[in-house]
């Protein structure tokens, strides 16, 4: 199969932009006809890393996300960020300074609160990494420091590494959205559990993250 970029022209003109997702959609296309068929509806990959975030900050954002619907964590993240109306994000030491009901109020629950705070004291203690350690570290070292944290747990890191450190083979077999993506692509009478969904996502491979 050809891993040739793809170039993507706009209506109108005859400039090109070469596609950073042309290999990983090439690969899925050829798997099967219902791949085929979802990425010539759906298009282009909307995947939009945020490379410059700090591990600790990508961490926060994503239990803001947990269990919730994106427009709700949305606002309760927009809350808690208009605590600090200087900074465009809290470091981990005002993190610490401010009271857990303040935090409270932004609409995190009482666990969630105490993800933050104990995300913010890992990053003093050196638990969670800077940047430019955690991009030499690997997928599974990163997964297993950081699920030490009270409140993290897989599918969290492994939404850090796939929009902040922009892994390409990440896949999340636990995330209900991918499992429901999955059933309905296949027509399928229920969700894969994680462990089928594993083996499924071999063929994916090298670039789950995009088929994700």
């Amino acid at each position: 199969m050809s891993k040739a970029p793809i170039y993507i022209v706009a209506a109108g003109t005859t400039s090109t932009t070469v596609d950073p997702f042309g290999p990983a959609v090439s690969h899925l296309a050829a798997l099967d006809p219902d791949w085929t068929s979802l990425i010539a509806r759906v298009g282009r990959c909307g995947l939009q890393p945020k490379l410059q975030r700090e591990p600790y900050k990508a961490l926060i954002r994503a239990v803001a996300y947990q269990q919730l619907h994106a427009r709700a964590a949305e606002a309760i993240l927009n809350r808690f960020l208009a605590l600090y109306p200087d900074v465009s994000f809290p470091s981990p030491t005002s993190i610490l300074a401010t009271d857990g009901n303040i935090l409270r109020a932004c609409g995190f629950s009482a666990a969630k609160v105490m993800t933050i705070r104990g995300i913010a004291e890992g990053t003093l203690d050196g638990v969670v990494p800077d940047r430019s350690a955690a991009l030499a570290m690997t997928d599974e070292e990163l997964i297993s420091r950081l699920v030490s944290l009270r409140g993290i747990g897989r599918w969290t890191v492994e939404m850090f590494l796939i929009f902040t450190l922009e892994r390409p083979d990440v896949l999340p077999t636990g995330d209900f959205g991918v499992r429901e993506g999955w059933r309905v692509m296949k027509s399928l009478p229920k969700q894969p559990l994680p462990k089928e969904l594993s083996k499924i996502g071999l063929a994916w491979s090298p670039y789950r993250s995009t088929a994700t």
